[in-house]
């Protein structure tokens, strides 16, 4: 981890000191991320509730900008305006370079579908079992630990040779057990470690567009 990329994980104790607990995990889980980024992969997210719009919010902030700029490559812009000389130099303008995620609360034909024909709890394991590939992450997202279609997530990513990472509560449940990384933030009240889960997965946000993105 360089430095650049450490002092973000530095302000977000310094913000959030409860934390602290949580320093090493947090770290762990970002370079299972990083290196996923890294060779190409892709990070596949699901939570149920706040934890579904914590995953919608992940995936916004890695397919486009946070706060780096993220220009396409020059090599890329060529190729954009061979094409198409006006659209393509329009395109070379304002494409943003992403961090491929999918958050797997997301695709409502297809959750309704596997929900209706074949099993509520196994939606996110089938889309999962669809998109993911040996190398990608999967972050599963229960304030409980114990979010049922998250777990048959993880054990689908298991199976795959998907790296696991639970953002959980206090406790962490059955995913902390499953999974290669794990950050239990310090509270145990549903909406408290909510509150907890958005500052960290930020950070993590950042640190990944440092590495990936800034010069």
């Amino acid at each position: 981890m360089t430095d650049k990329v450490k002092a973000h994980l530095d302000l977000l104790i310094e913000r959030y000191p409860r934390l602290e607990v949580c320093r090493e995990d947090i770290a762990t889980a970002y370079e299972l991320m990083a290196k996923c980024f890294e060779h190409d992969g892709k990070l596949l997210i699901a939570g149920n509730g706040g934890s579904a719009a914590d995953a919608e919010h992940i995936a916004g902030e890695l397919m486009k900008r946070f706060r780096v700029p993220r220009p396409v490559t020059p090599e890329f812009a060529e190729k954009l305006t061979a094409v198409d000389p006006v659209r393509g130099a329009d395109l070379a303008k304002n494409l943003e370079r992403g961090l491929m995620a999918i958050p797997l609360v997301a695709h409502e034909a297809l959750s309704t579908a596997y929900i209706n024909d074949v099993d509520g709890l196994g939606v996110f394991a089938q889309q999962l079992f669809g998109f993911g590939r040996p190398g990608d992450v999967f972050l599963g997202i229960s304030t409980s630990g114990n979010s049922r279609n998250v777990m048959s997530a993880a054990v689908v990513a298991k199976a795959m040779g998907i790296k696991v990472i639970g953002l959980t509560g206090a406790d962490g449940g059955e995913l902390a057990k499953a999974a290669d990384a794990v950050v239990r933030v310090p509270e145990t009240e549903t909406y408290r470690i909510q509150e907890l889960h958005l500052p960290v997965y930020h950070c993590w946000c950042m640190m990944l567009e440092e590495k990936m993105f800034a010069d």
